[in-house]
């Protein structure tokens, strides 16, 4: 492990996601993007990120080791 260069891995899903679908959804009044787990129980996006491009979509797919082609 180096001090200066931060190693990335693919993560995984968090416990209590496991099953869930990726979903992005966006508010009605400002159009402000976020993504997350959705929970059709609760109906709310478990730990969600602000999308603002592409690139952000990316890096949570990367994160969380997700694929959204499917």
């Amino acid at each position: 492990m180096s001090i200066f260069r931060k190693d990335k891995h693919k993560g995984s899903v968090p416990a209590d996601c496991l099953g869930l679908e990726v979903r992005i959804e966006s508010s009605t009044c400002t159009g402000e993007k976020t993504i997350g787990f959705y929970d059709p129980d609760s109906r709310q996006l478990k730990y969600s990120e602000l999308v603002r491009s592409q690139t952000d979509v990316d890096s949570f797919c990367e994160k969380y080791g997700v694929d959204l082609s499917e």
